[in-house]
């Protein structure tokens, strides 16, 4: 197997790049290489998790993406990278069963995109990889999904027969995808009782602690940001604690370095990500913490034809300002190597200014109701503070643009209005 351009990753930026450089170049040209089958908006997998999201509507097949949108996929894990050669070796493909569905294999490649994401930074707390669970991709959030409602089952067997009973669910970390889970936990504890766990009340029974290192949660957003959420985290029943040092896990508890003790039937690490440690074996340049490092042109150090984009790549742009592991950052990543493989293509002089990132502000989710973030202005250092519906609206339209990107406007605009159709008729939360 051979390709002009081989993307390694389908992940938000990963598969816009293929959609779009597909749609110009064609299945020839381009093509997609991942480990799954199909693809969630990352940011969503908070949703999944609290189960007020049913992956198996929201998942887009990549098979179904490269045949309408013009791009080759080729399903497997990334093994090696022969960079001299050219080539990279994907692995096998086998059932849960262990019979193999597609063999180990060979791919050429004229220009290699690298865009694997991140994984979890567990910065050697004890028990954090046994006893969490991190939300990095779909299997994860349906682990969390399932192991709750197996709680939540007991629970409410337990107090159908008198005895005192509680689920204790503990997040750690104060980020985006802490705070966004924590708010949609709490909104789904209450839909929960209403399908068939009448003995639960969501805000009495179901106890959720958020613990961040930081001073305040929501650390690289804007104070008012951070002070918004946390009041309406505090308004649901939410306990939060800051300064909070988390020292070991264990499988029913979490100590922090006061030695307080916060009982833990289900924890979720949200603490921190790093890069894949794949990249560390591939002899290619990486930083301290495992990502390639990149320059303004998102070539990776030491060679002319490999790029890597997103949360995988340590990049400084042209202004000299290091890009945030953020999936806007990925979208623009993703057009400027469009342009830059378009140009190649046509046989046009490269790019004389390398990516320069903007940022847009953040949004953060605070249920299906409401979200509090900043929007950046035009004048450098300024920005207007959003919530409430507006915010939500905003965040929604995100993901919209993110499938818009990947099915064009008309299918996007039918996927909507479709699921929401589908809301209407289907539980609020997956109770299965």
């Amino acid at each position: 197997m051979r390709s002009e351009i081989v993307v390694v990753g389908g992940g938000a930026g990963g598969l816009e790049l293929a959609c779009k450089l597909g749609r110009k170049l064609g299945p020839s040209k381009v093509m997609l290489v991942d480990s799954r089958l199909y693809h969630i908006w990352k940011p969503s997998l908070h949703e999944v998790a609290a189960g007020t999201l049913d992956i198996h509507q929201e998942g887009l097949s990549y098979q179904m993406l490269a045949h309408d949108n013009g791009f080759t996929f080729a399903y497997g894990p990334l093994l090696s990278l022969d960079a001299g050669q050219r080539r990279l070796r994907i692995g096998a493909v086998s059932t849960a069963d262990g019979e193999e569905v597609l063999p180990e294999r060979g791919i050429g490649f004229t220009s290699l995109v690298i865009a694997v994401g991140s994984t979890s930074n567990y910065f050697g707390v004890p028990g954090a990889e046994q006893h969490t669970i991190s939300l990095n991709a779909t299997e994860d959030a349906e682990r969390f999904r399932l192991r709750l409602l197996r709680l939540l089952a007991g629970a409410e067997q337990d107090m159908s027969e008198g005895k005192p009973a509680a689920v204790d669910i503990v997040i750690i970390g104060g980020g985006a995808t802490g705070v966004e889970l924590a708010a949609e936990l709490r909104e789904a504890s209450g839909v929960y009782a209403s399908y068939g766990f009448r003995h639960l009340v969501g805000l009495r029974d179901i106890h959720i602690t958020l613990l961040e290192g930081a001073p305040r949660i929501l650390a690289p957003l804007p104070e008012r940001v951070a002070a918004a959420a946390l009041t309406l985290l505090e308004q649901r029943a939410i306990k939060v604690v800051t300064d909070c040092r988390v020292t070991a896990i264990e499988a029913d508890k979490v100590t922090d370095n006061a030695g307080r003790i916060y009982p833990a039937d289900l924890c979720v690490w949200a603490a921190g990500i790093r890069a894949p440690q794949l990249l560390s074996t591939l002899g290619l340049a990486t930083n301290r913490g495992g990502q390639l490092e990149v320059d303004a042109f998102l070539r990776v150090k030491g060679s002319e034809y490999i790029y890597a984009m997103g949360d995988c790549a340590a990049c400084i742009d042209r202004n000299g300002k290091p890009v945030p592991p953020r999936a806007q950052s990925a979208h623009q990543q993703a057009d400027f190597l469009l342009e830059t493989f378009v140009r190649q293509a046509a046989g046009k002089a490269p790019q004389q200014l390398g990516y320069a990132y903007t940022d847009y502000g953040s949004l953060v989710s605070m249920g299906s109701r409401t979200s509090v973030g900043s929007l950046m202005g035009a004048l450098r250092g300024f920005n207007w503070f959003v919530e409430g519906f507006f915010a939500r609206m905003m965040y929604l339209s995100l993901h919209l643009l993110h499938h818009r990107a990947v099915l064009g406007t008309m299918r996007t605009g039918v996927l909507a209005l479709a699921r929401f159709l589908i809301r209407r008729t289907t539980p609020q939360v997956k109770l299965h």
